[in-house]
């Protein structure tokens, strides 16, 4: 596991607590973000801005998501391919179990490898919303149960570096935290080299979670996944699908701001910025960024953390 212990320094947590909150900080960390396949013409324009943006911070990989049901398997394809391609980042492609058998997955997987595609971040994958209503995930009668399953058959298949999801804060449908830390270890243990965890909003959240996956006995690498707030509606509704708590000083620091996009800018900079400072101090290393195809945040909390274009 690559993250240091909890405040392992006392020089790091004195600096933390004694100096400007950013100062002199050596850049001694690694980055990734993720993307989704833009849809037109403008916002595939907006993510290669954001690309070119991302591209000299030297990020471990950026990875690119699939939509429910498979329904962005070509933009997904086209973009990862591309973002190999064109910029020389490690790309990774995500891959769900949703409405695919075995076979198709396999199809999928080969034309990742053929591409030149070395990354994948295997999901088990939300189903399709259907007459507006999130349907419970059902697995295709020839396909995955989940994604310690198809990450097995993943690395069965091809040598894949495979990134899975972890939930701080419990995935909404297990049983027990305990139930959902066990599922995380047969993710490892089927292959997977780190977990990417959901987003949350208190640095006590990853480190509670941290001590207890390491005291269930998973010692892969475990990044918090940073989601800035540019829209706190979208967030809630977000946040309700995945578990995530929504502290109530977010929401009153977000009231008044709907109509005022730069200020609500301001303020996400400002949270986040906190909150990756706070992560490492307590001995993060690695940071993924959801950068929803905007880069400025992402860039702007990467260069508070000295982390500066190669």
């Amino acid at each position: 596991m690559t993250n240091v212990p909890l405040l392992s320094s006392q020089d790091e947590a004195a600096r933390a607590r004694n100096r400007p909150l950013f100062a002199d900080l050596p850049g001694d960390i690694a980055v990734s973000f993720e993307f989704f396949p833009p849809k037109t013409e403008k916002m595939a324009e907006t993510l290669w801005n954001s690309v070119e943006m991302l591209a000299p911070l030297a990020p471990r990989f950026v990875s690119v998501t699939y939509g429910a049901g498979g329904t962005t398997r070509e933009r997904t394809h086209a973009t990862v391919s591309r973002i190999a391609r064109e910029t020389g980042i490690p790309a990774a492609a995500h891959l769900t179990c949703v409405e695919a058998s075995r076979a198709e997955i396999a199809d999928i997987a080969d034309s990742y490898w053929d591409a030149g595609i070395r990354h994948i971040v295997a999901l088990r994958g939300d189903p399709p919303v259907k007459d507006g209503q999130q349907q419970r995930f059902t697995r295709h009668p020839d396909g995955y149960n989940d994604a310690a399953e198809l990450t097995a058959g993943l690395v069965a298949r091809h040598p894949f570096e495979i990134s899975v999801g972890a939930y701080p804060e419990t995935h909404p449908e297990a049983a027990s935290p305990t139930a959902d830390l066990a599922h995380l270890k047969r993710k490892i243990d089927a292959g997977a080299t780190r977990a990417i965890s959901q987003f949350f909003f208190e640095p006590d959240i990853f480190f509670r979670f941290r001590d207890r996956a390491a005291a269930f006995g998973i010692e892969a690498e475990l990044v918090p996944g940073i989601l800035p707030v540019t829209n706190f509606a979208n967030v809630v509704k977000m946040a309700a699908g995945c578990g995530t708590d929504v502290p109530a000083w977010l929401r009153t620091l977000f009231t008044g701001l709907e109509d005022k996009p730069g200020a609500r800018e301001l303020v996400a900079a400002t949270i986040a910025a906190e909150m990756v400072r706070r992560l490492y101090a307590g001995g993060v290393r690695h940071f993924h960024f959801y950068t929803l195809n905007r880069a400025e945040l992402a860039y702007a909390i990467c260069h508070m953390l000295g982390k500066r274009a190669a």
